[in-house]
C-alpha cells in the first residue's frame, strides 16, 4: 500500500509540473506548435535517464521512493519517458527490431485509436 500511495503523491507532483511547464514554455514559445509538450517530453525523458543511472550505479532508494520518482512523478510529468526508458532497454540488449517494432507499433495503434474512437463518437453524437 505504501509503493500505492508513493505512486500517487508522485503522479500529483508530475502532473502539476506537466501542467506548469508546458504552459510556462506556451507563454514562452507561442502555441502554434505544442512546444510545451514537446519541452515536457525532453525533460522528462533527460530525468529518466539521469534517475535510471543513478540507481543503476550508484544510489538504491527504497522501493517506494523508486516508485514516486520514476513511475509516479515521471509517468505524470511524461509518459514518453516511460515508452523512451523501454526503447533504450531493448537497444542495450541488442533487440533492435523489436525496439522499431514497439517504436512503429506504439505511434500507429495510439494515434490510429485515437482518431478511431473520435470518428466514433463524432459518429454517435452529431
Amino acid at each position: 500500500m505504501n509503493v500505492m500511495l508513493s505512486v500517487a503523491l508522485g503522479g500529483a507532483v508530475g502532473a502539476v509540473g506537466r501542467y506548469w511547464i508546458s504552459t510556462q514554455v506556451g507563454h514562452l514559445m507561442g502555441t502554434a506548435f505544442p512546444w510545451g509538450t514537446l519541452a515536457v517530453n525532453i525533460l522528462g525523458c533527460a530525468i529518466m535517464g539521469a534517475l535510471v543511472q543513478l540507481m543503476a550505479f550508484v544510489w538504491s532508494p527504497p522501493e517506494e521512493l523508486r516508485a514516486l520518482l520514476t513511475v509516479g512523478m515521471m509517468g505524470a510529468l511524461t509518459t514518453f519517458s516511460a515508452f523512451s526508458i523501454e526503447i533504450v532497454l531493448m537497444m542495450e540488449r541488442g533487440h533492435w527490431l523489436t525496439a522499431a517494432l514497439y517504436i512503429v507499433l506504439s505511434v500507429v495503434l495510439s494515434v490510429g485509436a485515437m482518431l478511431l474512437a473520435m470518428a466514433a463518437l463524432r459518429a454517435v453524437l452529431t
